[in-house]
């Protein structure tokens, strides 16, 4: 199939799907398909060895090391969600570390300093901007309504030769939802999920690039900042996980640590719908691990430009309710 840039632009003929003319929030970066072939970019491009990963991380980061056969090794983090670091980093090795919930660039910038090889992974972290020189990767759909697409700052040169994606046919969980809800769309949210999966590198979809390029991004950052500082204000004195966050962070949810695994239970039981980062956890560590600890009480509150004041009002409410019924 042709290159969807080289089709001769036709005149006429019944409209397409209209959405706004903009600009990509990194219209410079290396846009590709998905976060896992960006890190497969990466590994390509600069032949790295072996990659040290987090242990508190989605298992989908071990595809691009299964394919390229790249030796990989877990590091446990503190309870600040910092790394430790207490091995030595070879010459040809890296060093992958994840921006959490889009609140840990402060950690990133000393990593910038002080780790080599390191790459970032900002797929929780859609607004923080790429340090220089150093290997960035983000999500697109951890953010937004699209159903593929990434971006990658790499430092080098070095290009790949790749196809353009096609992804016109990954959206019906988009538009569904939009007709039936998303309770009644979740079936093909979840086979969307599993198209991604061993994909080839390609260049992003010109539909994820339209789609991109016709987002409020600064109503989205607004809105994500005004909805954690309300539930940060509201819920700080139960929250175990104490950690603060920069100025200008825009994190993706509100992460709530609370001993009590029922808590995410009877929230979902109140369509309030929150997911678990993430169950490949438990198969990686044990009970004593901070990380599991991370995996089994972690609640991630949304708090997306979906919603307002007043849903975060609602979750505060069903929050304390739940929380006063099992201490009864």
């Amino acid at each position: 199939m042709k290159d969807q840039k080289e089709l001769q632009k036709t005149i006429g003929g019944f409209f397409q799907l209209q959405l706004s003319n903009g600009e990509e929030y990194y219209p410079s970066l290396i846009k590709l398909n998905t976060t896992r072939n960006a890190l497969e970019y990466i590994l390509k491009v600069k032949g790295y060895t072996k990659i040290y990963i987090p242990y508190f991380t989605c298992d989908t980061i071990l595809e691009p090391m299964l394919k390229l056969a790249v030796p990989y090794e877990f590091y446990t983090l503190d309870k600040q969600l910092d790394p430790i670091v207490d091995f030595e980093i070879g010459y040809t090795e890296c060093f992958l570390y994840t921006n959490y919930f889009g609140i840990k660039q402060h950690t990133v910038e000393k990593l910038s300093k002080n780790v080599k090889n390191l790459i970032v992974d900002n797929s929780q972290a859609f607004f923080s901007k790429p340090i220089d020189n150093i290997d960035t990767i983000y999500s697109c759909r951890k953010f937004f309504g699209v159903s593929d697409g990434a971006y990658l700052q790499l430092n080098s040169s070095l290009r790949l030769n790749i196809e353009t994606d096609i992804s016109f046919d990954r959206l019906l969980h988009l538009i569904k939802s939009i007709d039936v809800g998303s309770e009644n769309s979740y079936g093909d949210f979840v086979e969307n999920d599993k198209s991604l999966e061993n994909n080839d590198i390609k260049k992003m979809s010109v539909l994820t690039q339209k789609i991109l390029s016709g987002i409020n991004y600064q109503n989205s950052e607004k809105i994500r900042k005004q909805n954690y500082n309300y539930l940060q204000e509201n819920l700080a004195l139960i929250n175990e996980l104490d950690i603060e966050i920069p100025l200008d962070a825009v994190p993706m949810v509100y992460p709530l640590l609370i001993s009590n695994d029922k808590v995410k239970t009877k929230l979902i039981a109140n369509k309030i719908f929150v997911p678990t980062y993430w169950p490949n956890v438990f198969k990686w560590t044990n009970e004593q691990m901070f990380e599991n600890h991370l995996a089994k009480h972690l609640v991630p509150l949304p708090i997306d430009h979906r919603y307002t004041i007043k849903d975060m009002e609602r979750i505060v409410c069903v929050l304390k309710d739940i929380i006063h019924e099992l201490a009864s």
